[in-house]
């Protein structure tokens, strides 16, 4: 099949001859080792030799056995570990000249000039030293007679590029650090399993949370949990916190609220830089208030466990993004951080960003909190504010006053995140003076008449709730619209927020894990789209995923179990295989089981599993309780702006294309399009988009699988700059 020419591929780009290694700094982070993986399978593939660096700089101080020649399969079963399996060590001998002159003739010995470096903004700092520092330390070295002028000559520049593993997320420059959705995790598990025991005692628990410089932890569990109060270093609580933060407890166990949670980042800060402890927030509520009150410290529980779907295939996409940042660097290329922002990896000057998060620090210092915030970054401010507007309810005197009905409702399958975005949209709509009303059971309900007001309060706790407690139906609007008009009518009802689509499903909630030499056949919900197929097989390391929107024939199936064969006869593994449950109606999972389990016969046997509505169950996970939350909040806004845009004479006219639209995340940026405009990028028959985004990232599965294929990367390329973008008024809550 021919490309079109103004598509950019990998093949291009060579590493042969070229060495590449990679280490891990500073303190671990869930997500480390997908990184690792990716850099070693990606460099293998495009021909290049890699190296791992264990201990950090310690080990590339030390040299000798620390610096090791990495193969595939080196690099097997890691994808599901947390931590970093190639260990991380601080390193004060590499802070020095002599540490690391020795550095640099330990990587020369080796020839490696290409360092992929995942850490903090300290360790990224300190490689970009050790390369503005190389040409001189090289001359040193062969002054030293320790390298000879040939080898000064050919390793003469050495390549940084920098990946950020931080559970923090207090980088400039990226939405998300590797390790962070991981840490939010394990915090939103604890929350929930406290509310169980604080309600059945009535309890106050503070919950202290890492971060010490940054407060993205602590604020973000709180909106993703819907915390009473949320304390961090960036912007300090106004004198007389405590007052106002006592009223509040008491007004929520007043209106028979049974637990209050106070989450507190561990470096929280009054106005006058002075440490906000956990237990003096207990003290104070004990003193104040005479709750019982208990203090959960969560420590480095965080910084444990297994990395998230997200951490898995954050930081596959970064590790590829470095390699092919590594073949196209020129000795006067500044060395680069790979940064996510949206759904797409950039490239970014890393000292831009490294001078950046050192000046929020500075900000915070000097007092200067608000510049703090906003040093941040849109996603950073954009969360306080959505918290600040959800947490904390104005008096009736001091909410404007609007004349207008807005219902909320749920259609199509019930997912995960849901409810938090139903609470958002009720508690903004509030806020803006509208008077809401929720809608049961969806447009089947909607025409039956199930509707009513409902208040602040009775979203209460609904964050963290699963499936859709409006309740939710696939029926469709058309047979009834006569009714629906009705009930408009009837209820005044101006706008409408409508939660769904067709097939809205959470991520995968069960990965296959299993014993060696076994292969595994997962079937996946997603109808006729094969995103939970695909990302799920980058998440999970699967060998294939088979889906609608890339059709395979018998021929695909029987090289695929080849390929699968022939790994499994030289190193012992496990085998994963994915199918979207509409890819084909006649390769059925049956059909691909029954394969699989024969030409397999003697190398592998084989396990199938149906996962079913079971994606769909559980809790929502933080990032689609906060994703629900921002979304919710920023459509109700708009809502806003459209009523008082069509309000005239007593009277809304919604006429124009742009009064009903659709509100999604498009490359960097959340767009509303109009529905119109849907028509003709929409396959309606099976109910997707006719173009997909992720279709980018199946070839990083197939090439991460040892698969030969073609990789467009016409989006990488471009160093970019840091820039600190302000927006505008009205799209306070927008960015995302």
């Amino acid at each position: 099949m021919s490309r079109p020419d103004n598509k950019k591929f990998f093949e291009n780009l060579t590493g042969a001859g070229k060495s590449i290694a990679v280490l891990t700094s500073g303190g671990d982070a869930q997500g480390m080792n997908a990184a690792v993986r990716a850099v070693v399978r990606m460099g293998i593939y495009v021909g290049a030799k890699v190296y791992f660096i264990h201990e950090g700089y310690q080990g590339m101080v030390d040299g000798g056995d620390n610096i090791e020649e990495a193969k595939w399969e080196s690099v097997s079963s890691m994808l599901q570990v947390g931590g970093t399996v190639i260990g991380s060590a601080r390193c004060k001998e590499f802070r020095t000249h002599e540490g690391r002159l020795k550095a640099a003739h330990n990587l020369v010995q080796k020839g490696i000039t290409n360092l992929c470096v995942i850490g903090g903004d300290g360790s990224l700092t300190g490689a970009n030293l050790f390369r503005e520092e190389w040409s001189g330390l090289l001359a040193e070295l062969f002054e030293q007679g320790l390298i000879d002028e040939d080898a000064a000559q050919i390793y003469s520049a050495l390549h940084i590029v920098g990946m950020v593993g931080s559970i923090d997320n207090d980088f400039c420059g990226t939405d998300m650090t590797i390790g962070t959705d991981s840490a939010l995790h394990r915090i939103i598990e604890v929350v929930d399993a406290i509310m169980t025991t604080a309600q059945s005692h009535q309890r106050t628990f503070v919950l202290e949370v890492m971060g010490r410089h940054c407060g993205y932890l602590a604020l973000v569990s709180a909106l993703a949990c819907g915390a009473d109060w949320v304390l961090i270093p960036e912007m300090p609580p106004e004198d007389g916190w405590e007052e106002k933060m006592c009223q509040k407890l008491s007004a929520k166990r007043a209106g028979m609220k049974r637990l209050n949670i106070i989450i507190v980042a561990e470096g929280a800060i009054d106005r006058n830089n002075q440490p906000i402890t956990s237990d003096h927030i207990k003290d104070l509520v004990v003193s104040r208030l005479g709750f019982d009150t208990r203090v959960t410290i969560l420590g480095h529980v965080q910084r444990g466990g297994t990395p998230s779907a997200f951490d898995r295939i954050l930081a596959s996409r970064m590790g590829v993004e470095a390699v092919l940042a590594l073949l196209e660097t020129t000795a006067n290329t500044a060395a680069c951080v790979v940064s996510l922002c949206g759904n797409q990896s950039v490239r970014l000057p890393l000292m831009e960003c490294v001078q950046m998060t050192q000046e929020v620090q500075k900000a915070m210092d000097e007092k200067r909190f608000e510049e703090a915030v906003q040093l941040r970054g849109r996603s950073f401010e954009n969360n306080l504010k959505t918290y600040k507007l959800l947490a904390h309810r104005k008096p009736e005197s001091e909410l404007p006053h609007s004349n207008f009905n807005v219902a909320v409702l749920n259609v199509g399958a019930p997912a995960a995140g849901m409810n938090a975005a139903v609470r958002s949209a009720i508690r903004v709509g509030i806020s803006e003076g509208h008077k809401m009303f929720a809608v049961n059971d969806g447009f089947e309900g909607f025409y039956k008449g199930q509707i009513k007001e409902i208040k602040w309060a009775d979203v209460g706790g609904w964050t963290g709730q699963g499936g859709s407690l409006l309740g939710t139906k696939r029926t469709l609007p058309a047979k009834h619209v006569g009714e629906i008009a009705e009930q408009m009518r009837k209820y005044n009802i101006n706008a409408l927020l409508v939660i769904g689509g067709f097939e809205t499903c959470d991520r995968i909630k069960q990965s296959a894990s299993g014993t060696k030499r076994r292969v595994f056949i997962i079937e996946t919900m997603g109808g006729y789209c094969g995103y939970l197929a695909s990302v799920g097989g980058l998440a999970a390391g699967a060998d294939a995923a088979y889906i609608y929107e890339e059709p395979f024939d018998i021929r695909d199936l029987q090289a695929n179990v080849e390929h699968l064969t022939a790994k499994m006869k030289t190193s012992i593994q496990r085998g994963l295989i994915l199918r979207n449950e509409n890819s084909n109606e006649n390769y059925t999972t049956d059909f691909i089981y029954q394969l699989y389990s024969e030409e397999g016969r003697g190398v592998f046997d084989c396990r199938k599993n149906v996962l079913g509505h079971m994606q769909q169950g559980g809790a929502p996970s933080p990032f689609d309780r906060n994703f629900g939350t921002k979304i919710a909040a920023k459509a109700m806004q708009w809502i806003t702006k459209k009523l008082n845009e069509s309000y005239r004479q007593g009277r809304v006219f919604a006429n124009t294309e742009d009064s009903a639209c659709l509100l999604g995340m498009r490359r960097r940026a959340m767009v509303f399009q109009p529905v119109v405009q849907l028509k003709d990028e929409t396959d309606f028959v099976h109910r997707i988009p006719k173009e997909q985004w992720w279709l980018k990232l199946r070839p990083l599965m197939k090439i991460l699988a040892k698969y030969k294929t073609s990789y467009d990367v016409s989006d990488s390329g471009q160093l970019e700059h840091v820039v600190l973008n302000r927006p505008k008024a009205s799209e306070a809550i927008a960015a995302i």
